[in-house]
């Protein structure tokens, strides 16, 4: 991958959660002597995020380990899988994740940094880190724990006097808000979070058992982390325990692939484990199933069968297709994405771009293309894509199932996508896999997922050269070559397509408009593959389209008149002056403030007088006149005032062209939070983009020109 392991947000620099750095506290905390107690995540019901029982003997107690059990542990011997157990919450699926998490020591290193004890160096305070939207973030809790009844209330140990998943717990809740949010969610969310890889569904049923077992097999050598779990089919059959001794609804963690002879015939078997601890498979080859008799000791050992009730088993593949539903993996490279087998355990080279991006209302929020007249409003990402690595062979890919990649895109959709595998012709294309994650919606005792979705169009020769974002007309009159499916509301879409040459356009959009929202894009490309990414370059033609008009004879009179009349001995006008002489030719509902008449008389070359002659006068008046009525056309509801979409046609009308997150930024800077601009505020959005725009062609470092335009636009629009 690309990047400096040095990097802000790297594995090896976390971006320290809340500001908290754990070396200096931990260090302070060691030489005072007094034990860790975290400001941030109290120890207090808010924590907790759970309803309070009115049972008064069910009180919650915050206690440190070793006020639990005086022989406490960090770690006993190794962090098995069967050490973790679910508490008193629904967060099987977070729990599932670290069991798979559990299995790869290196991976299982980077979340639990190596050398925390509850013995040496103690001070009560210990610290994890966690994947968020491309990058590490390290959070740090100090050891209370929520304790009901002399038990511990969430995740505990199988080992009685462990306490490492139960910190674990403590710090992913403080990341999220609080213990409640970490209710109801599904594998994906925490694998993703425990390695920073993309993860993926595979319906069961997608393959046949020896292929499944074998693509299994393969994503456990390439460091996957796997999950599986039967569908509920209602509510009510959430948490049922089936003949089998299987649980409905509820996730498990796939944690080793293996197999026995048994007299002539090969087994092959999965290891399966229930984060509850306990309720086991008692089917084939379950921990106490008469089909192990007729197995030699030597394959037991080697399969370390072990005869209790700790919540892990072997199950042959056939009875695994037939029972559960669903495979979850998690990928940390990429060339484990196609859920095939491998014998080739060299991995390709992939480059990983990201993004971050907001949705932000009447702005850049434009919904689906169910909305074709705010849908191009979204945010656009172009990408170039050159020939490379799909020429020469057939690929066997997992495709959601997309006949049209255009077709009913807009509908939205509850179950995961179904997956098809088949040989596609042999074409020269390049492959790319983008993901979409939404962020934060999982705060505090809340969940709320919006529907997501991106798209891929093709962008044709000869609009690969035009400023600005792709505008409506494009979109209408264009057809995406792929997409994510349908609108989903989970935390990620993802998808991997393989494409022809050229350049593209990624949009990322909700179902809706106008729904407030952040997101991060992550695109990996096969390295060589790309060309790069390319900013849509804002232009400015706003002299010839806006300022060349000639004057009207009656504002050439009335500004001749009106310097005769008022200005000083240097013959110019302060802006009060100018203010009054705009205000007497412009409508009622559309006069000027006096700081708008300041900026304007600041763009002009006044020697920093702050003072206007009467060609300056004479020139703004006819521009604001030129501006006037450009603002009438795009002010479609006549209300004085206009939304961001019309603000991005105003401007494209008056010789600029931005793009979404350039207009973002000048609606935060001169519309204040409001969600309409009034003329003045479109006024002052023209002047300052004109200033910044001659202030960039007269820049002479070669620094700031290679950066571009639009970063140039970013950096001041903010001060």
């Amino acid at each position: 991958m690309s990047g400096s392991s040095s990097d802000q947000g790297s594995i090896d620099n976390p971006v320290r959660f809340k500001d908290q750095d754990y070396e200096t506290l931990l260090q302070s905390c060691l030489k005072s002597g007094v034990l860790f107690s975290d400001p941030i995540f109290a120890a207090n019901q808010s924590s907790l995020g759970v309803p309070v029982d009115p049972d008064p003997k069910k009180a919650v107690k915050w206690l440190r380990p070793k006020e639990i059990t005086s022989n406490a542990v960090f770690v006993e011997g190794t962090t098995g899988t069967t050490d973790i157990c679910q508490g008193q919450l629904g967060n099987c699926w977070l729990l599932a994740a670290l069991s798979c998490l559990t299995m790869h020591p290196t991976l299982f290193v980077k979340v639990v940094p190596s050398g925390q004890s509850l013995s040496e160096s103690y001070a009560g305070i210990f610290h994890f880190r966690f994947w968020q939207y491309g990058e590490w973030v390290e959070v740090v809790v100090d050891d209370k724990l929520p304790v009901r009844e002399g038990r511990l209330l969430f995740s505990y140990s199988r080992t009685s006097n462990e306490f490492w998943s139960a910190l674990v717990e403590k710090a992913y809740a403080k990341l999220t808000g609080s213990y409640g949010s970490l209710k109801g969610g599904i594998i994906s969310e925490g694998m993703e979070d425990f390695t920073g890889g993309i993860a993926y569904s595979l319906p069961v049923s997608s393959r046949t058992p020896r292929v499944l077992w074998k693509a299994i097999t393969a994503a456990l050598a390439r460091d996957s982390l796997i999950s599986c779990f039967i569908h509920a089919t209602n509510v009510k059959d959430i948490g049922t325990v089936t003949p089998d001794g299987l649980i409905k609804g509820h996730a498990y963690a796939i944690t080793d692939t293996n197999k026995v002879q048994r007299q002539s015939d090969e087994v092959l078997l999965l290891r399966v484990r229930n984060p509850w601890g306990f309720v086991e498979y008692c089917g084939p080859w379950s921990d106490k199933c008469k089909d192990w008799d007729s197995i030699d000791g030597a394959q037991k050992t080697r399969l370390q069968l072990a005869k209790v009730e700790d919540g892990e088993f072997w199950i042959a593949i056939e009875d695994f297709c037939r029972l559960y539903n669903t495979v979850e993996m998690c990928s940390v490279n990429p060339d484990s994405m196609t859920g095939e087998a491998s014998d080739d355990t060299a991995s390709s080279t992939w480059t990983l771009s990201s993004h971050q991006g907001t949705w932000v209302p009447m702005c850049s929020a434009g919904g689906s293309r169910r909305y074709p007249r705010s849908f191009w409003r979204n945010p656009q990402f172009q990408l170039v894509l050159s020939e490379k690595d799909v020429d020469d062979h057939d690929f066997i890919e997992d495709e959601i199932e997309d006949e049209d990649p255009a077709g009913e895109e807009d509908e939205v959709d509850v179950p995961p996508p179904v997956i098809k595998t088949g040989k596609q012709e042999k074409k020269k294309k390049g492959t790319i896999l983008v993901e979409l994650l939404q962020k934060y919606r999982r705060q505090k005792d809340k969940i709320n997922f919006l529907y997501i979705a991106f798209h891929i169009y093709k962008i044709p020769p000869e609009l690969q050269d035009k400023p600005g974002s792709l505008d409506q007309q494009f979109f209408s009159n264009n057809r995406p070559v792929s997409r994510s499916g349908k609108y989903r509301s989970i935390r990620s879409v993802w998808r991997k397509v393989h494409l022809e040459p050229g350049t593209y356009v990624i949009m990322a959009s909700t179902f809706r408009p106008n729904q407030q929202g952040e997101f991060f894009l992550r695109i990996y490309t096969q390295t060589g593959n790309i060309q790069g990414f390319q900013d849509f370059p804002c232009t400015s033609n706003y002299s010839a389209t806006v300022m060349s008009k000639p004057s009207l004879p009656e504002d050439q009179y009335r500004v001749q008149k009106w310097f005769d009349e008022k200005a000083g001995v240097d013959d110019r006008l302060i802006a009060v002056q100018f203010m009054n002489l705009v205000n007497s030719v412009l409508e009622k509902d559309y006069e000027l403030p006096l700081e708008t008449c300041r900026q304007l008389i600041f763009g002009e070359d006044t020697g920093g007088r702050g003072r206007l002659n009467r060609a300056q006068a004479e020139k703004l008046l006819t521009s604001l006149r030129n501006l006037q009525s450009i603002f009438f056309q795009f002010d479609e509801d006549s209300s004085g005032t206009m939304s961001p979409f019309e603000l991005t046609l105003a401007l494209n009308a008056a010789g600029v062209e931005g793009d979404s997150v350039v207009v973002q930024m000048l609606w935060e800077r001169f519309g204040a939070g409001e969600l309409y601009l009034p003329f003045y505020g479109f006024v002052s959005c023209v002047t300052r983009l004109q200033v910044l725009f001659d202030l960039f062609e007269a820049e002479t470092s070669t620094e700031v020109k290679d950066r571009g335009i639009n970063a140039w636009l970013l950096r001041l629009l903010a001060v």
